[in-house]
């Protein structure tokens, strides 16, 4: 029986992908790099590992962690200009919020996952929200679920994980979860070999539909 749903949060409750690669695209302009949107959605959200594939596809003279944080606050600016939900988010995960233990857990950052979670309201529905400094190793490892699970007090077979990414969803089956796929409009032709269901929208997340 699902006693936990766990939520990915850039792509699934947050329509942040568009503007993490605004960030990353002002970051790397300077560099005489203009990765588009279709480059990006591949490299970055797709197989995951862009910031050390740009730095090695275009020589560029910063490391992977160097391009990351100087990328981050300009990610932060765009946040507090345009967040928005994904569509059917915060119902979704108000709908579970009653009869399960909810929770978020992303490779982002704290301080990115505490201004997305407050300005869109999510807060008072989930039981806990897992950041990219609350585990060791990021996405596709199982750890941030690992911890999403203990953070909410339920085993890892008993929890259900909402995923956009092939990435996100190898972390959840390594951390012996079931997981749905939630594409969007950026990973719709993404593989999710080992999902249990394929949303069309997360009007779809039922009850019934976990089992």
């Amino acid at each position: 029986m699902t006693q936990a749903v766990l939520f990915d949060l850039d792509g699934v409750l947050a329509d942040t992908e568009r503007l993490h690669w605004a960030a990353y695209r002002s970051v790397l302009g300077e560099y005489g790099v203009d990765v588009d949107l279709e480059v990006y959605r591949h490299r970055f959200i797709v197989d995951g590992g862009g910031p050390e594939w740009a730095c090695r596809t275009y020589g560029l003279p910063v490391t992977p962690a160097e391009l990351r944080a100087r990328k981050a606050p300009r990610y932060l600016t765009l946040l507090r200009a345009q967040i928005e939900p994904r569509p059917g988010a915060r119902a979704a995960v108000a709908r579970f919020h009653a009869t399960h233990r909810t929770a978020v857990a992303t490779n982002a950052q704290r301080a990115e996952v505490d201004f997305i979670v407050d300005r869109l309201a999510f807060g008072p529905l989930l039981d806990a929200t897992v950041a990219r400094q609350d585990y060791v190793r990021a996405k596709p490892a199982p750890d941030a679920y690992l911890a999403a699970a203990r953070a909410v007090g339920v085993p890892p077979a008993a929890c259900v994980v909402i995923e956009d990414t092939p990435r996100g969803v190898r972390a959840a089956l390594a951390a012996g979860m079931r997981v749905i796929a939630a594409p969007n409009e950026l990973t719709f032709d993404a593989d999710f070999t080992g999902c249990f269901h394929r949303l069309g929208s997360l009007d779809e997340l039922t009850a019934e539909l976990l089992g």
